[in-house]
């Protein structure tokens, strides 16, 4: 494994026009954003329909187009990885969800539904989207915490050293954080 500065000195030398810089960051970052996507789709529904290597390839795509970011570090370029591969999700529950009321499906019995998937986890993970729209407004750090920890899955350790916290900073953020998301999903589930 490439040392962490090295990542982050050819992340500057990318944003800095090397294309060469790029080549080479390729392969030393493709297994963490990989790593990355295994760890956001183990809290998705079973079955999913999106796999660990579309994941990284839509969210590679994304950040190739992102070369203008002051990247400060390789935990940041991991940190906005996190990021697109959570809008890639909720992107993907939303048209899953879309479909499922109409969208010009094509129709299938109960049974073959059934045996598919559930979408209740598409709509646990777009009602997490929103409470975390919500908890952004309330205390953006918390809401970055959240979204390195549970979309990245990123360590305590690993979340301090992207959001330039200590970690006792984002262990007690992170328990305050999880309970205002429960507290917040089980009042929205109550209200339905």
């Amino acid at each position: 494994m490439h040392s962490p500065a090295n990542v982050t000195q050819l992340l500057l030398d990318w944003r800095n026009g090397d294309e060469q810089a790029l080549a080479q960051l390729t392969p030393l970052i493709y297994r963490e954003l990989h790593s990355l996507a295994e760890r956001s789709l183990r809290s998705e529904r079973g079955g999913h329909t999106l796999q660990a290597t579309a994941l990284v390839n839509e969210a590679y795509l994304r950040l190739l187009s992102q070369s203008e970011v002051p990247w400060s570090s390789r935990s940041h370029f991991l940190a906005i990885a996190a990021r697109s591969m959570r809008r890639i999700l909720i992107e993907h529950a939303r048209r899953r969800n879309a479909a499922k009321r109409g969208g010009g499906a094509v129709k299938v019995s109960l049974e073959k539904v059934a045996e598919l998937s559930s979408p209740e986890r598409d709509e646990e993970l777009v009602a997490l989207d929103e409470a975390l729209a919500v908890l952004e407004t309330i205390d953006p750090q918390q809401s970055q915490i959240v979204e390195l920890r549970y979309f990245g899955g990123l360590t305590i350790e690993q979340t301090a050293e992207a959001l330039a916290i200590s970690p006792a900073t984002v262990k007690r953020h992170w328990s305050v954080a999880r309970a205002w998301l429960y507290r917040w999903m089980s009042e929205a589930s109550n209200d339905s």
